[in-house]
């Protein structure tokens, strides 16, 4: 029998169940790429466990599962990431968000109320994580968005649309270059903050995500320096300014922030207990 034919015999053959066992993957990896190919939710995967696959879902689990062993990440595979609660398409072509991003959220939602009609704006978009969970728990407040890469904002606006959310826009910006001159009462910026040089950039799903959204300069502060010398002229007086950024820099932000006036500064952790996020209010 030749290779195509057997191939064929034994896709039309295949369960879930052995599907997952032979995908060379961890478990739950493998069942949320097989949930994907079926267009099924794990719960069906583990109800009809012997459910037989045709040619075409064997064969684009299997295309699948080879790019996840080969380290491509879960997100780009599926064009799906969850976050805070929001159903994200993701591309290739952006940063993957990240739980402890949610941080930047959290913070907004503690400083703006839901009947504010609060200015805010949120750099490095991306694919608009932030700014629409932001934009959609406080559905009065009006949310910018901000990114450089014409492709991230195009998916952001994608992603408002799809998810119905309209008090937000998103621009295409080097930072404050093309913002509008508005008095915000906070700014979140996810900037990019990893040194060049960092090791961790060919490690892991870095690999695979684009420079521009990691790189942060010699020492991974390029952006960071620029925004905090910057967002002064774009808060209103007692409007606040937050900062994720990397696992060794909190120290130097909290300076950067006290040096051009900034007070109330503080730091939280992420889940991990890492440094991550600072925030300073301006006077």
């Amino acid at each position: 029998m030749s290779g195509g034919k057997e191939s064929e015999r034994l896709a039309k053959n295949i369960t879930v169940r052995q599907a997952l066992a032979r995908s060379g993957l961890i478990p739950l990896e493998a069942r949320v790429l097989l949930a994907h190919v079926l267009t099924k939710d794990r719960a069906w995967l583990a109800a009809h466990t012997e459910a037989a696959l045709n040619v075409d879902d064997a064969r684009s689990f299997e295309a699948l599962a080879r790019r996840r062993r080969d380290g491509v990440p879960i997100a780009y595979l599926t064009g799906r990431r969850e976050f805070y609660g929001l159903d994200l398409e993701i591309t290739p072509e952006v940063l993957i968000p990240r739980p402890e991003s949610e941080i930047l959220v959290d913070f907004a939602l503690a400083r703006v109320s839901e009947e504010q009609a609060a200015r805010l704006l949120d750099l490095g978009s991306v694919s608009g994580a932030v700014a629409l969970a932001i934009a959609h728990l406080r559905p009065s407040a009006r949310v910018i968005g901000v990114d450089v890469s014409l492709s991230a904002v195009a998916l952001a606006r994608r992603n408002a649309a799809r998810l119905g959310i309209a008090n937000i826009e998103f621009i295409e910006s080097n930072w404050f270059d093309r913002v509008p001159p508005i008095a915000f009462e906070l700014i979140a910026a996810n900037p990019p903050y990893v040194a060049d040089s960092d090791p961790h950039l060919a490690q892991g799903d870095l690999r695979f995500e684009p420079a521009l959204a990691l790189k942060g300069g010699l020492d991974g502060l390029d952006s960071i320096r620029r925004i905090v010398a910057d967002a002064n002229g774009h808060l209103k007086s007692g409007g606040w300014l937050a900062i994720e950024h990397g696992h060794d820099q909190a120290g130097i932000v909290q300076d950067l922030l006290r040096r051009v006036g900034f007070g109330e500064i503080e730091t939280r952790r992420d889940l991990a207990g890492i440094l991550r996020t600072t925030w300073g209010e301006l006077p």
